[in-house]
Order: structure tokens, then sequence, then C-alpha cells
């Protein structure tokens, strides 16, 4: 079932609730107007008609940890890239979780496991590839479009209760400094909304009064850990624009400038450099061998538009940059000096990070004979891949035949029970073994935990 019927315009709801206020203000003894009662009941008609299309899409997840276990929600959704169907959730709820203890419950009452999972820990986003004849499936809402004020629904399974909606309105956008715990969130840009979210929602659809998935419901500000009016969740075009990397990349390629951005930058700096607002984005240091020192960037210009968009602030722009396809020349206006200087950069893709410095590899590549690209690890890059203080090969590009056998951003530390400090030391191996298979010993990132693997490397 896919999600195309059209309903009523938030118009008709804002109508019901200013009639409903009304007649509240009326005296205290005096009937509800039946003009004030269709009205209310043609609008709980309406809500009715979207959560009876949209619920067959929404999905419980349930992921069994052994010690631990979460419970989340999801949304069944197709996309032209991909044949299958898939369900769309938060990483958090299934990260670190073997396949056969994640269990997806459809609105129908099955229950199944998913073939493969696809995770963005920068966006804490999901796909679980899953083989069924859907109860439903979501479609896309255009986010840009959504304005402060208009209504939404969330969906999903609340304290495990699948299948609950509850409705708000979008109270804010474009929020983009939250503070996640210990998630390293990069692409930061949440609708805000004042519906009902509490724990167990996290991957369930955010709905729009058309019926389609407008956000990914994944937290809440709260004291008591419980639903205190201010929910958050990822705008549905940043949803797809990862979704589409991982189904058709397996991993989420980001756009990389190069620079150290001022995250201190305020209006009284602004009026320092001579803006008339707080905007833009102030670099306050530029690395070496980067887009950014290619296009002429220097220290203090303040990046005002991108691509032909307006800067608002740093995490803007990290937004931008990193949504941009790779290899894309886009135009770049900074202020330098009074003056605004047009510039044009060249986009790489950004290396590891776990912190919110970018540290660029000083060191010189090594594109090994078995077609991999690896540079040796420094402190920095230790510490953005997650693994700190780990020294080896840092893998930047795996080939087509040996995805599933290393993964990007993995650590050699051994090949052929040799240790490996360097992408030297790996080429070294791969000459050794020029006619058999080599065995690698990897570090690996699995949800912030660092896992030891033995990998076979093909010849």
């Amino acid at each position: 079932m896919s999600l195309q019927t059209r309903f009523l315009r938030p118009e008709f709801f804002v109508a019901a609730w200013l009639t409903c206020t009304a007649s509240l203000h009326a005296a205290p003894d005096a009937p509800t107007p039946p003009t004030v009662r269709a009205t209310l009941q043609e609008a709980g008609r309406e809500l009715a008609k979207i959560a009876e299309q949209v619920s067959p899409a929404v999905v419980h997840i349930q992921s069994d940890r052994g010690r631990t276990e979460e419970t989340g929600s999801g949304v069944l959704m197709r996309s032209p890239s991909y044949g299958g169907v898939f369900v769309v959730t938060n990483r958090h709820v299934v990260t670190q979780t073997p396949m056969k203890q994640i269990s997806i419950r459809l609105e129908d009452g099955r229950s199944i496991n998913p073939e493969s999972v696809l995770e963005d820990r920068f966006t804490d986003l999901a796909v679980l590839k899953v083989t069924i004849d859907p109860p439903g499936v979501g479609e896309w809402a255009d986010s840009d479009n959504l304005q402060i004020g208009h209504f939404v629904l969330a969906v999903g399974s609340p304290f495990g209760l699948s299948q609950s909606v509850t409705m708000g309105i979008i109270s804010a956008k474009s929020r983009r400094a939250l503070s996640l715990g210990a998630e390293d969130i990069l692409n930061q840009d949440f609708l805000q909304t004042d519906a009902a979210i509490n724990p167990g929602n996290s991957g369930g659809p955010l709905i729009d009064l058309d019926g389609r998935v407008v956000g990914i419901n994944t937290a809440i500000a709260s004291q008591g850990g419980g639903n205190e009016g201010i929910g958050f969740s990822i705008p549905s075009n940043l949803v797809k624009f990862v979704v589409e990397e991982l189904l058709t990349k397996g991993v989420v390629r980001r756009g990389y400038l190069g620079v150290r951005l001022d995250d201190a930058f305020d209006s009284k700096a602004a009026q320092k450099y001579g803006l008339d607002r707080l905007r833009g984005a102030r670099v306050v240091e530029i690395y070496s061998g980067t887009p950014a020192e290619a296009a002429g960037v220097v220290e203090n210009d303040i990046v005002l538009s991108f691509n032909g968009e307006d800067v608002e602030d740093e995490n803007h722009l990290i937004n931008r940059v990193s949504l941009t396809p790779l290899d894309t020349v886009v135009s770049m206006v900074v202020l330098r000096k009074g003056r605004q200087v047009p510039l044009q950069v060249k986009l790489k893709e950004r290396p590891p990070r776990r912190t919110t410095s970018q540290v660029a590899p000083r060191v010189g590549k090594s594109v090994l004979p078995a077609g991999l690209e690896t540079v040796a690890v420094t402190e920095g890059l230790s510490v953005q891949a997650g693994m700190s203080g780990r020294r080896g090969a840092l893998v930047l590009s795996v080939p087509d035949r040996l995805q599933g056998t290393l993964n990007l951003y993995d650590i050699i530390t051994e090949a052929g029970r040799q240790p490996v400090a360097s992408p030297g030391d790996l080429q070294a191996a791969l000459e050794r073994h020029s006619s058999s298979p080599l065995l690698l010993k990897v570090l690996r990132n699995d949800g912030g935990r660092t896992v030891e693997r033995l990998v076979v490397l093909p010849r």
C-alpha cells in the first residue's frame, strides 16, 4: 500500500483549532454550536484517514544485545536505486546487535529479521534490508517545504506501545547544535516538534498532512527521560541522501573542505569583521593538501555563501559541504578584510572524523597492487577513526572486489603475520605474497567498540 493519498491542507486544521478555541471562550453553559462540532468531527475523520494510511508502513523493532535490549520504530520504504523493500530507522536502535537478534514486527503481526544492516553513525541512521510483501510502504515528502507551524504526526512504538500516533506542529527548523550524548552526529539539521515523542519512538516516521514521511524521529529534550514537548526529527531530504548512499555505495561518502571553523563565532565577533548581523562561518585553520588550501582560502576568511546558498553558521556550512557530491566544483564567497572574494573549490572525500577538528593526512598515500588506498595512521587519524593510539595502515579506499572483506577506515596492523606500521610495510607484504592469498589482521570500529578481525586478502 503506497502512501499516495493526499489529504486536507493544514489550513483546514488551523480553522478547526481556531473554531474550537473560540468556542472555549464562550459562556460556560453555552452549548457547542453545531458548526463547531461538525468542523472538529471532520478534522478528526481526516486525521484518522492519515493514521490508517500510514500505520501499515510503520514497524516495531526490538534489538536483543544480551544484557541489554533496545526497542524502537522504523518505516518501510522503497527506492528507485534498490529493487526491494527496506526499513529506515535510527542507528542506535540496531547497532552492535547480530541480525538474528534484531526483530522487526510488522503491522499485520508478522515478525522478521533483516538480511543486512547498513549504518551511518554521523547521522544516526540505519537501513535494514528485508525481503517481504509489505503491508504498506511510505512515501518521502520534501522537508524543505515544511514551515514552522505546520501540523505533523509522530508514529511509532513509545514504551513498546506499537502503532501509537501523536499530533503536534513543527516548532522550529534547522536545530544544528544539539548535545546527543556520546554519539558523534556530524550532520545536524533537526526538525523540532511538540508532537509527543518518547523512548521507543526512535526511528519512527514524522508524517505531514499528506500522509508522507517528512522526518525520522530521533531524540527528545528532557530532564526526566520522557516527553516534555520538545522532540527532534532528521528531515526527510537528509535521510533520503544518506539512504541512497548506503544502498548504492554501502557507506556515506561526504564532501570535505579541509578547514577548522570557529564554533564560538558570535554577534560581537561578526560586528568586529564588519558584518551587519551574525552570519557565515569563520575559518581559523586550513589543513595542508586540502581542497580549501588549493582554492586559496586563508585564515580569518568568513564563508558567506557556498554553492549559491547563504551560509547561516558553521554547522550549516558543514552540512552543505558534506552533502555535496565528491569532485564537484562549487562557488564560494568569503569575506576577507572587508571585501567579498569569490572562490572556486573542488571537494574531495572527508577523512575519518571523531572530533570537531579535521586532520588531513600529512604523509604520502600508497596505492597498493591490490587496488587498496591506504595512509599511515597518525594520532589524529586514529582518534578520528575511533581507535585512539592504534598504529598501522588506514584504509581510505576499498575496491569493489574486496567489499565485505575490508571496510573503509579499517586499520591494518599485520600482514602475513608481520607487523604493519605503514603503507610501505603492507606493500612489501603484498609483494612477498604476489601469487598467494594474504592473511591480514585489522582493527575495526564497531559502533564505538574496537574489534580485531582476521581477513584473507585474495590475489
